[in-house]
């Protein structure tokens, strides 16, 4: 006796079957947006900075690595500057923190001004 096939049964070759998305499709490249916004990344990753705390952006879309980089490379080189600052070696680690600060800062911009910027799962911000 055969086994009962539980589920829909198999699509006939040729025949297109629209795949049921949550959020609306990018028309030029017929692919889902994300659920999450590209003002709302980009003005995270732009605006927060200038409280000390970076990446967030970055994390609000998913890439996880580039945030913590951001977000602990720069609480590392304040925290880093201000223990060594005793030893008169903590300056170093000033430029490492405004390198890190200018890099989110200039991530954000990118993030508004770009066309399709993605989240971690390569679907388009919404705008």
């Amino acid at each position: 006796m055969p086994y009962q096939q539980y589920g829909a049964p198999p699509v006939p070759y040729g025949v297109a079957v629209p795949v049921p998305v949550p959020f609306a499709v990018d028309p030029a490249t017929g692919l889902a947006y994300s659920d999450k916004s590209k003002v709302v990344a980009g003005l995270l990753q732009l605006l927060l900075p200038f409280v000390g705390v970076l990446g967030v952006g970055r994390l609000y879309t998913g890439h996880i690595a580039i945030g913590l980089v951001q977000l602990i490379g720069h609480f590392v080189a304040w925290a880093l500057f201000w223990v060594l600052f005793i030893f008169i070696i903590g300056f170093v680690f000033v430029p490492v923190a405004w390198a890190l600060w200018l890099w989110s800062v200039i991530d954000g911009i990118v993030i508004l001004a770009s066309s399709s910027p993605r989240d971690a799962q390569g679907r388009v911000l919404r705008s």
